[in-house]
């Protein structure tokens, strides 16, 4: 019986044990392997070369390399602005905006920390980022490791939640072992060094660095990292990052993986694009390899390497092409707009006058006016297409750009007018309006190539995007698939066929719904919902139905739920969007903080002068010329109405997507410029062209006088 009890015992102590293993939290393990980060603020692809930066360029070509984006909360990344980003794998700042070295940590027998510590992560965790300073350390701590900081920028970059690092150099010659961490951050600081010592001039800008002094600095860099790698464990990975700007003007760095990484481009899925990668990255990058899950707080995404076996000079050429282009396009973008908007203003000018004016050339004035109204309109399209041309690379890049987008303008308004179609009323616009949507929606569908760098798209100097539709390209793409739906479907009303011509119209907005959201492809949030209005606002005036405010409020209730759906399923993919990330944002309680982050983003907008002038002009001629009386006794528009069934419908529809996509986006007002950059010039051109066919009816290039009580149409 004894034995019989002993044996039960030793029974339930087995199992009481196995119980409270299994039920036990699992201990996180120890960080594997090592991992160097190497900052070296201010370096740019242009400053290697073989010669004066020979590990560097050895690197280049035996490992994987890409440009860096390195924007954190401003226009300009100074430096401990960049190390701090790296410690939260947040975009992070230094409250106080200064652009000086990082300071000399206080230092003892437990390490190194920085002083203020306590004020840098509460200012942190109060932006609309609400970065963790300090989140890096803590992992590695967490997962049982040391941290080991070489400079005065590396304990920025590895300090945990409390400023602190395990370990602290001055320099690397000071350091005695670099295998006593799994993580080391070194601080390579000549090039920003060399314009600290340059100073400011006496209007405070930033003093000229010679190229000699540039190039010598560089050189100095890179002997510092030879000695750093030359006492490294094997098998250590080194990510080496330019992460901050050496001068008030922003550029894309270096970023270079070595140990682990192939020889190749890096990319992320941050990105999604070869030979690209942001600062956030690092961090993520840095905790893969510790083998360390990322914490919820950072944002960044592992480099990964595309294979490629082009030789140091191609990618660094490569690579600092990307910085060229958008050098240009931060150059001429304020430039680019106010010239593109100053036309448009100035072709409603001349409308407003050639219409309302009688002259014995009445046709030619029309012709003209039609003409310069598509003319207007098939800009942004060639805008885009002007990207598969390296304009940029040309010593008068502007001019060159000027020429490029002229000619394709031409050739769209061209091909608008070329067959058959020039004779209706919508054909022209039915052209450019599904040569814009296809030309936007391809690009998305096939990467995105169109979209970086580009005015009407998005850089990598601003990083608010790097793939899927930008807010510009969304406004555009929108409102020419609802033109191209409405005037596809015009010869099947005319025809008698409404219920054919109800079902393409939703067709053409499914597909519009699904190339604007699917992740991957247009990854929009805000765009579905202001698409999925404007086609169903569409769909009822095309059935004859009257579009209401419940019905309005239906159709916003669907897309929210549509595109939450896109957004929980990509939540659940290993390398979601920003849709997913919003989604788990929203489960995490944070979703209303964003939402107020892009509605005073959406309010400040405002403030664009530019934007604000041409919607609100585009407005004014809309419903002060277009729709009110004139030489011709009826609104012009409504005569175009008249012969045009669907032409109300698209307008209408355009000027939903117009105002949600405002509300829905934080660029706000750029939304409904560049929606009627494109929808009132083709409306333009319909009324003018409804006028023809009105003269030709008459058998008269007379005018009549104006109907005494003419009705007026919105």
């Amino acid at each position: 019986m004894a034995r019989r009890w002993r044996a039960a015992w030793a029974m339930i102590t087995v199992l009481v044990t196995a119980v409270m293993t299994l039920s036990a939290q699992p201990a996180q393990a120890e960080p594997a392997g090592r991992v160097v980060i190497v900052g070296v603020p201010g370096l740019q692809w242009s400053d290697l070369s073989p010669k004066g930066t020979p590990t560097l360029w050895r690197l280049a070509g035996d490992g994987a390399t890409a440009a860096l984006s390195v924007r954190t909360t401003t226009t300009r990344t100074c430096p401990v602005d960049g190390w701090l980003t790296v410690s939260a794998g947040q975009r992070a700042r230094l409250a106080n905006g200064s652009c000086a070295l990082p300071p000399t940590p206080e230092t003892g027998e437990d390490g190194a920390s920085v002083t203020g510590w306590a004020e840098i992560v509460s200012d942190n965790a109060g932006t609309p980022y609400r970065a963790q300073a300090g989140l890096l350390g803590d992992a590695v701590h967490r997962a049982g490791g040391c941290t080991q900081a070489v400079g005065p920028g590396g304990v920025f970059g590895a300090a945990d939640g409390r400023g602190r690092v395990d370990r602290y150099s001055a320099t690397v010659e000071e350091v005695t072992d670099w295998a006593a961490c799994p993580l080391t951050v070194i601080d390579v600081d000549d090039v920003s060094r060399a314009y600290v010592k340059a100073g400011v001039d006496s209007s405070g800008a930033q003093a000229p660095v010679s190229p000699e002094d540039r190039a010598r600095a560089a050189s100095d860099a890179d002997a510092r990292i030879a000695r750093a790698l030359s006492g490294l464990p094997a098998g250590a990975t080194v990510l080496i990052a330019g992460l901050a700007d050496a001068t008030g003007t922003p550029h894309l760095h270096v970023a270079l993986g070595s140990g682990g990484f192939g020889r190749g481009h890096l990319t992320s899925s941050a990105t999604r694009r070869d030979g690209l990668v942001t600062l956030t990255d690092v961090t993520a990058t840095a905790l893969d390899r510790l083998g360390i899950e990322l914490p919820s707080g950072a944002v960044g995404s592992v480099w990964k390497t595309v294979p490629s076996g082009d030789p140091a000079g191609a990618k660094a050429a490569a690579l600092n092409d990307q910085d060229l282009a958008a050098q240009a396009i931060r150059r001429l973008s304020g430039v680019f707009f106010v010239v593109l908007f100053t036309v448009q203003l100035l072709l409603y000018g001349y409308a407003a006058i050639a219409l309302r004016r009688g002259a014995k050339d009445r046709r030619r004035i029309l012709g003209w006016t039609r003409v310069g109204a598509l003319a207007g309109a098939a800009t942004p399209a060639a805008t885009y297409l002007a990207g598969l041309l390296p304009w940029w690379r040309s010593s008068h890049p502007g001019a060159l750009l000027v020429v490029c987008v002229a000619a394709l303008s031409a050739l769209i308004t061209a091909l608008a007018l070329a067959g058959p179609w020039r004779r209706s009323i919508t054909g022209p616009g039915l052209v450019i309006a599904g040569l814009t949507a296809a030309v936007l929606g391809l690009d998305v569908i096939t990467g995105s190539n169109l979209q970086i760098n580009t005015f009407m798209g998005y850089t990598a100097l601003v990083a608010g995007r790097f793939y899927g539709f930008g807010n510009m390209a969304f406004a555009l793409f929108a409102t020419a698939s609802v033109l191209t739906a409405a005037w596809l479907a015009e010869p099947l009303l005319r025809a008698g066929r409404r219920l054919v011509a109800l079902v393409l119209v939703v067709l053409v907005g499914l597909v519009a719904t699904v190339v604007d959201g699917l992740p991957g492809w247009g990854s929009d949030f805000g765009g579905v919902i202001a698409i999925l209005m404007g086609t169903g606002a569409l769909a009822l005036l095309i059935s004859g139905r009257r579009v209401s405010a419940a019905r309005m409020g239906l159709l916003a209730l669907m897309g929210a739920a549509v595109v939450l759906g896109m957004s929980f399923a990509d939540s659940r993919r290993a390398e979601p969007t920003h849709l997913g990330r919003f989604w788990t944002q929203l489960m995490d309680g944070e979703g209303w903080s964003v939402v107020t982050r892009k509605f005073g983003a959406m309010l400040g907008s405002l403030g664009h002068w530019e934007y604000t002038i041409a919607a609100i002009g585009a407005m004014l001629f809309l419903f002060l010329v277009l729709a009110r009386p004139s030489s011709w006794e009826t609104p012009i528009l409504a005569s175009a109405y008249r012969r045009a069934p669907t032409l109300r419908p698209a307008l209408l529809a355009a000027l939903v997507i117009a105002l949600m996509g405002m509300l829905m986006n934080d660029s706000g007002v750029v939304i409904p410029a560049l929606v009627f950059t494109l929808a009132i010039p083709l409306v333009l051109a319909a009324c003018v062209r409804a006028l023809e066919l009105d003269v030709a009816d008459a058998g008269s290039t007379t005018p009549q006088e104006p109907a005494p009580t003419p009705a007026r149409t919105a």
